[in-house]
Formats: C-alpha cells, structure tokens, sequence
C-alpha cells in the first residue's frame, strides 16, 4: 500500500464467504449459463421461465440473510409492478440521460421507504406549510409524516464518487425532507476505482487517498449511509469501510443502497462489515469475468455523469457544475455541503 493509496484484491473478499455462500453462487452461475443459451437468438418463453426460477432461488438464499433487503422480496406484490417498471427504464439501451437521472431518483425514494418509513413506530411529525391561496385569508395546510428523526439524524453521506455522487444527494435530500429539524448529512467524499483490466477472480479496488475528502471525527460513531446505482463485487464498500475502521473511527451502522446489487456483492458486503444492511431494489444472479452484473444495466457512472475523457476528467465540483440549474435548485443544501467538503470552508 502506497502511502496515498489502499489497495483490496478480490480473494480477500472471497475469504468472507462461506461454503454455503459459494455453493449458491454456484448453482446460480450454472442457472445463468442455461439463460444465455436462449438469449442467441431470442427464445423468450425460455428466458422468461429461466429469470422466473432465478428469482425463486435468489428470494430462498436472501431469506436465510436478514441483512440483505430486495425490494421485490420485502413488500406487497402490489408493490412489485413499480420496481419492475423503474428498473426495465434503467436497463433499456434506449433510455436517454434525462430518463436515466429520472428513473434513479425514483429508484432511491423507494429504497428510502423500505429502509426509513416502511416500518416506523406510530409517533408522527406535522409539516405546516404556506399555500399560494391568500383569499379570504392567508391558508396553510397540515401533514403528517413518519417520526423518524431518530433513524436519520446521526447520518453521514459517504460518496463512492462519481457514479455515486447523484445517488447520495438524493438520498441525503429525502433524509433533510423527513426531518424535523431540516437536517441536511455532512458527506464524506471518496475516491475509489477499480482496475478493470483486472478479470473478476483477480480484481483490485483501489482507494486514492489524495483525491478523497472527508472528516474522520465526523464519521466516528455516525450511521454511515453509501448510496450507488449498483453493487457488483462489494470491493469499493469494503475497502473505504475496511480503512476508515483502520484509522481508528468506527459507524454506529452502515447502510448501502443501490438499484441493482449481484447476489455476491451483497452476500460479500453483509460477511465482511459488522452491522452493515444491504437494501436493493432490483437483485441480479451472477458476474461475468469483467465484474460486470448481469444482466445488469451497463455503467451507471457514465448513464448519470456522461463520459469522461481520460485526459481530462472532471474533479467533483466540475461534476456538480454540470448537473445544470435543475438539480442544483432542487439539491441545492446538499450541493452546499459538497462543495464545502472538498473546498475546506464553512
């Protein structure tokens, strides 16, 4: 490890797994293999009974571990409908960057609910707000939402930039949105990547400390939150967790959202990290020897942000600059907190 740098290999990841967890991650990768003889050409009847058994199978491994929350096995079946349809946008070749960042803000609102307000206590809170209407008098309404202050007030956003960026301001902005007190996280800020011309069996996750941002009494003790359009190996999580816990602070919990997670990320994130909850919206059986989830749903990264060059990528306030006015007006205190983060003010 450079003295900038913390570097994690997919083997160490692999150590956290049990012999039950390779043998469903087995029997899954066997299942996959007999769908994707139907996808060339297209046999649809095939492919739609092989994704059924599929399913069937992952809801059976993620009963045995209460830790990992799929949407789609977690609530009413008439809730199913929602997640599918969000879910097809996000993968369908065709849909644009405008669709995209739509769909992804659905898509963490909803794992927002599973997470914060579908089991909550029946103590309320009442937001009092001014309407347009002034005649015959000025009117306000009243509504009532969960109290869940003390499930999100301790929390710190913890970005695995870039395709991260987007998601976690969502899911700080709904967290501000359910607080009493307006609450709005601090957000950690870190730079990670993976060597993909690394094969799955020998990938490295590389933390680059020099281009990270964040403060380590602000996370001591804190319900850290990491929110990312997907979990394909784990590695990016463990190995900020795995150094934070190295310096000597440690999260009361830790929460990780994400779209779609594979079966071995989440079962890999859930063995390495004490007090670590996986919430999905939408889990996909295997990798492929890249690490990429399939049948997954391309880079999100690139889905969100657009496409860096690699002779000049964009720091994480160029990011933030080319949301554009909508997304800066609508997230405009998590985008305060952000750029006070990495510009060191107050």
């Amino acid at each position: 490890m450079a003295d900038d740098k913390v570097i994690l290999k997919a083997e160490d990841l692999d150590g956290y797994l049990t012999e039950e967890d390779q043998k469903d991650l087995q029997e899954l990768q066997g299942m996959y293999a007999n769908t994707l003889k139907a996808f060339d050409p297209l046999k649809k009847d095939e492919v739609i009974k092989s994704f059924d058994e599929m399913g069937h199978k992952m809801q059976q491994i993620c009963s045995k571990h209460p830790n990992i929350k799929v949407y789609s096995f977690e609530t009413e079946e008439g809730a199913h409908a929602e997640a599918s349809r969000v879910i097809s946008k996000l993968r369908d070749v065709k849909t644009d960057h405008a669709e995209f960042m739509y769909y992804t803000q659905r898509a963490f609102e909803m794992l927002f609910r599973l997470a914060y307000t579908d089991e909550h206590s029946d103590q309320k809170n009442h937001i009092v707000v001014k309407t347009p209407v002034s005649v015959p008098v000025q009117n306000f309404a009243v509504h009532k939402i969960p109290d869940i202050d003390s499930k999100i007030e301790n929390s710190v956003m913890c970005v695995m930039l870039r395709g991260a960026l987007l998601p976690s301001m969502i899911m700080s902005k709904e967290i501000q949105e359910y607080s009493s007190s307006d609450y709005v996280t601090p957000f950690a800020l870190f730079k990670i990547s993976r060597d993909d011309t690394k094969k799955e069996n020998d990938m490295q996750y590389v933390l680059n400390l020099k281009n990270s941002f964040f403060n380590l009494q602000e996370l001591d003790g804190k319900d850290w939150v990491f929110a990312d359009p997907m979990n394909a190996t784990g590695g990016s999580l463990v190995t900020v967790v795995k150094y934070l816990q190295s310096q000597g602070v440690k999260p009361k919990s830790i929460k990780f959202f994400n779209v779609i997670s594979a079966l071995k990320g989440s079962l890999r994130v859930t063995r390495a990290l004490e007090n670590c909850t996986c919430y999905t919206l939408w889990m996909d059986p295997v990798l492929n020897e890249k690490a990429y989830i399939m049948p997954g749903l391309g880079d999100a990264g690139d889905r969100l942000n657009g496409v860096d060059s690699h002779e000049a990528p964009r720091n994480i306030i160029q990011l933030l600059a080319d949301y554009g006015s909508n997304i800066s007006g609508l997230y405009r205190s998590q985008m305060r907190k952000i750029e006070q983060t990495v510009l060191g003010t107050l």
